[in-house]
C-alpha cells in the first residue's frame, strides 16, 4: 500500500456527505474543538473521520500543523479546531493542535 491514500468510507460516501452538508456545518462551527481519527493521507495533510458526524471529512492541512510535527499516520488521533468550511468540496477545514500515532 502507498504511503499515501485517499480516504476509503465505502460506496456512496460522497454522496451522503453532499447531502448532509448544512448539518455538518450547524454541528461543526468555526471555533470548535474536535478530535478525529486519520483515515486518509496525502502530501498536503491528513483527512479525517469526526466522531459524531458520521457524514462528514475533515481536513487538516499540512500548512496548518505545528512547526514539529509530522504527518500523522493512518488511525492516528488528531485533536484541533475547526478553522473553516470548504464550500467547493464540503470539508470542514481542521487546525491540529496535536496528534497520537496508533503503535504499530
Amino acid at each position: 500500500m502507498s504511503e499515501y491514500r485517499w480516504p476509503d468510507e465505502g460506496p456512496g460516501f460522497a454522496e451522503r456527505v453532499r447531502h448532509a452538508w448544512t448539518a455538518t456545518r450547524q454541528a461543526l462551527p468555526v471555533g470548535t474543538r474536535v478530535t478525529g481519527t486519520v483515515v486518509g493521507r496525502r502530501p498536503f495533510g491528513v483527512f479525517l473521520r469526526l466522531p459524531g458526524v458520521p457524514d462528514a471529512i475533515g481536513l487538516a492541512e499540512i500548512v496548518g500543523m505545528p512547526a514539529d510535527c509530522e504527518l500523522p499516520k493512518i488511525d492516528a488521533v488528531i485533536e484541533g479546531k475547526v478553522i473553516g468550511h470548504a464550500e467547493h468540496n464540503h470539508q470542514v477545514r481542521i487546525g491540529m493542535v496535536g496528534h497520537k500515532d496508533v503503535p504499530e
